[in-house]
């Protein structure tokens, strides 16, 4: 697989990645406290759900080099 194909790819579950989490919104386990008219958002599952998906992209990129 050349690199051409394998950025085309990795873009198109992207975009479909992005989609889905549009319709699907925060995460469980994202971390929210609400006080009075402040609002503190940390999240925490989609951090690490996005460093996953780094982390495969650039193996895979690192191993079809």
């Amino acid at each position: 697989m050349n690199m051409s194909k394998l950025l085309i790819t990795a873009g198109v579950v992207l975009i479909v990645l992005g989609l889905i989490w549009r319709f699907i919104g925060r995460l469980p386990g994202d971390i929210q406290f609400k006080t009075g008219n402040v609002t503190f958002y940390f999240p925490i599952v989609t951090s690490i759900l996005i460093s996953i998906i780094l982390t495969l992209f650039f193996y895979l990129v690192g191993r079809f080099k």
